[in-house]
């Protein structure tokens, strides 16, 4: 269990599981840097004809497309769904840390999906509905790592009653 979710869990509660987003996430902004890669070296190149302010402005900007990048992986890292005993929990946010979380007792269905490509990568997506919370955050929580067994042990959980599961 991370560090970063295990100060968020009361004394009478266990940590059942927990995962980081799938890396599929990430390869929208990986393809987009290595996309402005190639227009910065081709721009460098065929446009910019040896003029150094102009390819300073180009190496730049792709410096800053570079650091978008690094700070898209460097979120990704720290976003979590947990499941504990008695809640769900989604962990997000690098500087400014949020976290969501729903009571299993709320909760009245639990539905998850998986695309084409989400079934060939390995991810899928739960959509919760809680009784009663009808404006919740953890509505929809897309690029969920192995979905299948995520979605057996919530419904082990909600169906579970007052028992205690039996492993972490």
């Amino acid at each position: 269990m991370p560090s970063s979710l295990s100060r968020y869990l009361l004394p009478n509660e266990r940590h059942v599981i927990s995962v980081r987003e799938h890396p599929a996430v990430l390869v929208p902004p990986i393809l987009l840097t290595l996309v402005g890669l190639a227009i910065a070296g081709w721009l460098s190149n065929a446009v910019a004809n040896g003029n150094d302010t102009a390819i300073l402005i180009i190496w730049i900007a792709w410096g800053v497309l570079l650091l978008w990048l690094v700070l898209k992986i460097a979120n990704w890292s720290v976003h979590y769904f947990a499941v504990t005993s008695h809640r769900l929990m989604l962990t997000q946010g690098l500087i400014t840390h949020q976290v969501n979380m729903i009571p299993l007792t709320k909760v009245s269905d639990v539905e998850f999906r998986r695309s084409g490509l989400g079934r060939f990568l390995g991810y899928g997506e739960f959509e919760v509905t809680a009784a009663g919370l009808p404006d919740m955050a953890l509505r929809n929580i897309k690029f969920i790592p192995y979905p299948e067994q995520l979605y057996l042990e919530v419904c082990g959980l909600m169906f579970m009653g007052d028992k205690e599961p039996s492993g972490d």
